[in-house]
């Protein structure tokens, strides 16, 4: 596994971070959502929030599925992509297989798959039009877990 990621500038004491949601994409060019999650050869992770987004890593794989249904068990090809994409919220692909989707949903990312490929620009702004308009079940979920992950709680003696 190949890794890109963004340096991060420290943020300001006290300042309230915008609901946002990490995005992650399947995809063969960097470009589009127009992979299946097991064959994927990369995986771009955005920040989105309501109004703005960002890039924030990329992931590149060299072994992937071929999508035969046939499994190797020697060579796990699923676990480093899940381990890849932790701590996202959401994951966009075409296709995701039964045992796959359990190991991303049992990391607490929500998998959607798409009918076709879209540019991933097209995806991210249709999150962002359903974060601000009334959200889907599965959106609120998504969005519910990332308020509960980033919940501080202060020691009361301090």
């Amino acid at each position: 596994m190949r890794k890109l990621s963004l340096v991060e500038p420290p943020t300001k004491a006290g300042e309230e971070p915008p609901l946002s949601l990490r995005v992650a994409v399947a995809t063969q060019d960097a470009k589009s959502v127009n992979a299946h999650f097991g064959s994927a050869k990369k995986f771009a992770v955005y920040e989105v929030t309501p109004t703005s987004s960002r890039f924030v890593e990329a992931f590149g794989f060299d072994t992937t599925s071929d999508e035969s249904g046939t499994h190797n068990a020697e060579v796990d090809k699923i676990g480093p992509k899940v381990s890849a994409i932790a701590g996202c919220n959401l994951l966009f692909c075409l296709a995701i297989g039964g045992p796959a989707a359990a190991k991303v949903v049992s990391a607490r990312i929500h998998p959607v798959k798409l009918s076709a490929p879209e540019p991933i620009e097209t995806v991210i702004e249709k999150v962002q039009a359903l974060m601000t308009g009334d959200a889907p079940p599965w959106l609120r979920k998504a969005m519910a877990a990332k308020r509960e992950r980033s919940m501080k709680f202060l020691d009361e003696e301090d």
